[in-house]
């Protein structure tokens, strides 16, 4: 299994297309991308260029079918599980190409963990759902298994809810508990990055105000990307926003100038609910 950082090389990157300043280091990196779902159908994506800074929150946003779950789903190579599809361009982890052969996308995953728009937890108990990653993977050696899971637990504010009752099925769970036990089961497996692809639309208002407090927590440790219809979620959880329309980057830079003071007028008619 080859290690991503292991890879990676001195060299200095281009600059990005966007042209952001980001006030943390470049962790994750999508350079020209083009995307199709097969060779000879049309490009999803065209020619995505964007940096994701270090422990901050990027939310990306646009309306249905501009390609932000495509995109999101390359981060991490989850778009590999679909038969035929053509990606050109590179996506770098720590300076490395995440799709180089050298590369094993089962380690990519473990480092860049997915939570999915749908809580899905596993049909098991509460703590053999945090668990089964780590044995799986080889991850059960040094601390023990059950601090893991009350320590996993414990960072998606899920423990003191569920404390007495780990052995109880993780599907017993309200939504809102489900989908941070989803979260505790990414965090279970020591990413680098969390990718959340509508992490909230399933959720009543009161757990989608617990998930975006607990995100604000997240970033102190890890790096997050976050797909979301919802623009006021973004506009309230996120350092930087990305705005895609029909698989084109139309903007990208710091939240609050993307939304208060946007540089495409496109982007000023989408935040202001002209379109979409």
């Amino acid at each position: 299994m080859v290690d991503p950082r292991s890879l990676a090389t001195t060299e200095e990157a281009p600059s990005s297309s966007t042209d952001v300043e980001l006030d943390s280091p470049t962790i994750l990196e999508a350079r020209g991308i083009r995307f199709a779902y097969s060779a000879e159908g049309p490009d999803v994506l065209h020619g995505i260029s964007m940096e994701i800074p270090e422990n901050r929150i990027t939310a990306i946003i646009g309306p249905s079918g501009c390609g932000k779950s495509t995109l999101l789903r390359l981060f991490n190579r989850m778009n590999d599980f679909i038969p035929g599809t053509d990606l050109r361009g590179e996506i770098l982890y720590r300076g490395v190409n995440v799709y180089g052969n050298e590369v094993d996308p089962v380690e990519v995953r473990r480092r860049i963990g997915m939570v999915f728009q749908k809580p899905n937890p596993f049909p098991k108990s509460i703590a053999e759902n945090i668990a089964w990653g780590p044995k799986i993977n080889g991850l059960d050696s040094g601390a023990s298994l059950d601090e893991r899971v009350r320590r996993s637990l414990e960072q998606a504010s899920l423990l003191d809810e569920v404390i007495d009752r780990l052995d109880a099925p993780g599907t017993a769970l309200s939504g809102g508990q489900q989908q941070r036990l989803c979260i505790a089961r990414a965090i279970a497996m020591e990413p680098e990055v969390i990718l959340m692809d509508e992490p909230c639309s399933a959720l009543d208002p009161v757990s989608t105000m617990r998930i975006e407090d607990l995100l604000f927590e997240l970033k102190k440790q890890y790096t997050i990307v976050i797909v979301t219809h919802n623009m006021q979620q973004a506009a309230r959880v996120s350092d930087y926003t990305a705005f895609l329309e029909n698989g084109h980057l139309i903007e990208y830079g710091e939240t609050n100038q993307v939304f208060t003071n946007p540089r495409q007028q496109r982007t000023e008619e989408y935040v202001t609910g002209r379109f979409g």
